[in-house]
């Protein structure tokens, strides 16, 4: 019907209602962006496209709430000064609403921020800032993390509950955005690997979430030291880190089917975005700009590695394997130590690498980690002990993992028991 994103401006609309509203007038801000959609669907395609649709949406959103707060006879004084601040906003005004993308920009920064509140779990600011920040829809928050959606409406519920009882602002001082500018980069992080490999279900990638992850980063971005001069190569870094492995997207999947799951010494590097690992590289330098060494930084300067190496052959291993030293001494856990171990099978070969998995092998968070048994499985198969091979795939496949996923070891368990 247009080329609006009804997904982005809603959201949008959702942030600019509760900056005027409150948090705690959260809900009712998503149900009139909501309701100002279904109104666009409705009367558009016979009436015409307006010639300023996000500026249309959201004066029909504002109306909206208007409406829901006057229906409200339990009004408190400071909600009738609500009321009287979106009645304010005059049709034809709209200083901050009608197409200035800067102020619209404002308050979907804001919101992210809001969204990551500290009072508010791990899971609850993924999921708040998927659907306030993101305007995605409960079902869509289900699928990208394999959720019931009665599980997800829930989480919701108690976090917007949570924010209304701690009556917490949504205009930020200056000292809130560098307090909470560590969880906002934790949930892009979460966000974005979400996206990159699917834990779970029939999809490996969701590029959308890698999409969200990457514009939400670039937001933050391009607030610079608004936000905190500080932790700006905190959020570069990220950034780097971002555009590097999603570079690599179109080159994840391959075959016949074209939903084969491969390797990294399998793809087409033909197909590896050249625009994406530029901007990469370019965070990469403006994160070099602080004194501090931060995980994104070494994780950022790992799949540089990778993506300016021409050929898997290429590869400057020995530099990974530093860089993974580095990482291991500030992020010491079993996942990290494992894809460590994968370099080290690079650099000095399988022997090497199956005495690193070895080492660590007993950890119980790996126990049901398929790519511990897949890396077993694979090293073995390259020191030529098809047995352990076999014994590697299988305990692979009884762990969880992404129908892709799934094939993929399928297919090399046949390979090792060949």
């Amino acid at each position: 019907m247009t080329d609006v994103n009804f997904q982005r401006v809603s959201a949008q609309i959702v942030a600019t209602l509760t900056r005027i509203l409150g948090p705690r007038r959260l809900s009712l801000a998503e149900e009139a962006a909501q309701d100002a959609l279904v109104k666009a669907l409705q009367r558009w395609p016979h009436e015409g496209i307006p010639s300023n649709p996000t500026a249309w949406l959201v004066q029909v959103a504002k109306n909206r709430a208007l409406d829901l707060m006057r229906r409200d006879q339990r009004l408190e004084p400071l909600e009738e000064a609500a009321v009287a601040s979106v009645g304010a906003i005059a049709d034809t005004g709209l200083p901050r609403l009608r197409g200035e993308a800067e102020a619209l920009e404002d308050d979907e920064l804001a919101m992210m921020f809001l969204a990551c509140h500290p009072i508010l779990s791990r899971e609850a600011r993924v999921a708040l800032t998927l659907k306030t920040v993101c305007g995605f829809g409960v079902r869509e928050i289900a699928r990208a993390f394999l959720s019931k959606e009665d599980a997800i409406a829930q989480r919701l519920v108690r976090a917007k509950r949570q924010l209304r009882d701690a009556d917490v602002a949504f205009e930020l001082t200056a000292a809130d955005y560098p307090a909470r500018l560590e969880s906002v980069l934790d949930v892009l992080y979460l966000l974005f690997n979400e996206g990159y490999g699917a834990h779970a279900g029939d999809d490996l990638v969701r590029e959308e979430l890698c999409r969200e992850a990457i514009r939400l980063g670039e937001l933050l971005a391009a607030a610079g030291p608004k936000i905190s001069a500080e932790g700006a190569p905190a959020v570069h870094a990220l950034l780097a880190l971002m555009y590097l492995q999603a570079a690599r997207l179109p080159a994840r999947v391959g075959g016949d089917t074209g939903d084969v799951l491969l390797r990294l010494a399998e793809q087409d590097r033909a197909l590896w975005d050249a625009a994406a690992i530029a901007r990469g590289v370019r965070h990469l330098d403006a994160a070099s700009a602080g004194d501090e060494l931060t995980v994104y930084h070494l994780e950022a300067g790992i799949a540089s590695c990778h993506a300016v190496a021409p050929r898997y052959e290429d590869t400057d291993w020995a530099a990974i394997v530093d860089l993974y030293d580095s990482l291991i001494a500030i992020k010491p856990t079993p996942i990290v130590a494992l894809n460590r171990a994968i370099a080290v099978s690079r650099l000095r070969g399988p022997r090497a690498g199956l005495a690193a998995v070895d080492a660590i092998a007993a950890d119980p968070l790996l126990a049901r980690y398929y790519l511990l048994h897949a890396t077993v499985g694979d090293l073995a198969l390259e020191c030529g002990d098809r047995a352990r091979a076999v014994d590697g795939f299988t305990a692979a496949l009884a762990c969880d993992c992404s129908e892709p996923e799934r094939r993929f070891l399928e297919t090399r368990l046949r390979v090792a028991d060949a």
